[in-house]
């Protein structure tokens, strides 16, 4: 029995630093995806702010050639003014410069928004470029940390099989499937150690008979509440089992 249990806990500490490990490498993926999302927000953000301060400034040159445009008719209708012989043509004239002042006064007033809202676009500009650099950063250096990482946990998952080949041709087999099938069922431990009278995964005292048994270790024995495989947890023979993991 004392063999078997050994084997036992070898064989699920090996099962679950292989669980473990399987666990990281399906992380991952998922990490290194994560910072390609990240990416292309950085680039949706990039590209809107490239594309806002375009439109701003294609608005800014509108206003600035429609404000010269004006100025251009202004200077004109002054100098037909000069040469209008008759009161009520002058008049007609002097209220077309008004108008088109009152134009440019607007055109100007525009300008000065767009003016004042490109500064503001520029500035998301440059907090957009900044932000998808960092991220296009982040993920370079931490992708090739993920691919190394991924690369020594394969290394580690190929020795561990080995291992555990090793201790499943050792195992009987009847004892081998009844661990297996606890393994998949809790989807964690199959083997608790019993200290102090008390299964250290589920936390039920075993009874005092039962735990007298497990003392004399004459057979294997399950914790009658989670049914898992149970030894005796301060027995020195297992001590250098337990201190390793």
């Amino acid at each position: 029995m004392e063999k078997t249990i050994k084997l036992l806990i070898r064989l699920q500490d090996c099962d679950l630093r292989i669980r473990k490990i399987t666990q990281k490498q399906a992380e991952g993926p998922l990490i290194i995806q994560r910072l390609a999302d990240g990416i292309k927000e950085a680039e949706e953000k990039l590209e809107t702010a490239k594309e806002n301060l375009a439109a701003a400034q294609k608005g800014r040159r509108g206003h600035e050639q429609g404000i010269e445009e004006l100025r251009g008719k202004i200077q004109k209708s002054n100098v037909k003014l000069s040469n209008i012989k008759s009161n009520k043509e002058y008049t007609a004239v002097l209220k077309e410069i008004d108008d088109l002042k009152k134009e440019m006064g607007r055109q100007e007033d525009a300008l000065l928004e767009i003016m004042e809202e490109l500064e503001h676009l520029e500035r998301d500009l440059a907090v957009a470029t900044r932000e998808h650099a960092a991220a296009m950063e982040k993920r370079d250096n931490q992708e090739a940390q993920i691919k190394s990482e991924l690369r020594i946990l394969e290394s580690e998952l190929s020795e561990l099989a080995k291992e555990r080949e090793s201790f499943i041709g050792s195992v009987d087999g009847q004892i081998l499937q009844r661990y297996i099938g606890l393994m998949n069922h809790r989807g964690g431990p199959a083997l608790s150690s019993v200290l102090k009278g008390v299964c250290q995964m589920c936390r039920l005292h075993i009874p005092p008979q039962k735990f007298n048994e497990l003392i004399r270790g004459e057979a294997i024995m399950s914790c009658p509440n989670c049914h898992r495989i149970i030894y005796w947890g301060e027995d020195e023979r297992f001590q250098d089992l337990l201190d390793a993991q």
